[in-house]
């Protein structure tokens, strides 16, 4: 049985223009994947600056509340032989 050659023309058409996009649309995905992997990774980054902001904060505080709960007598000391150094 004979196919139509309007037909036959229309499948071409439709498989060179399908062929021809391949690359481009590969291209566009790659763009999309980098830019998407990218953009995780920025915002990885500043989770990781934040959390670690937090931490030295926190150990800051550990640090001064060390220093304050020790006696004034040897806070006042340490404090002399700085000043003394200077």
């Amino acid at each position: 049985m004979p196919v139509n050659e309007q037909i036959t023309d229309s499948v071409t058409q439709v498989n060179t223009k399908v062929v021809g996009e391949t690359p481009a649309m590969a291209m566009g995905n790659v763009l999309m994947s980098t830019s998407q992997a990218l953009g995780n990774s920025g915002h990885g980054a500043t989770n990781n600056l934040q959390q670690a902001s937090i931490t030295m904060q926190a150990a800051t505080v550990q640090g001064i509340n060390s220093i304050m709960s020790t006696g004034s007598a040897i806070v006042g000391r340490s404090a002399e032989e700085i000043i003394e150094k200077n």
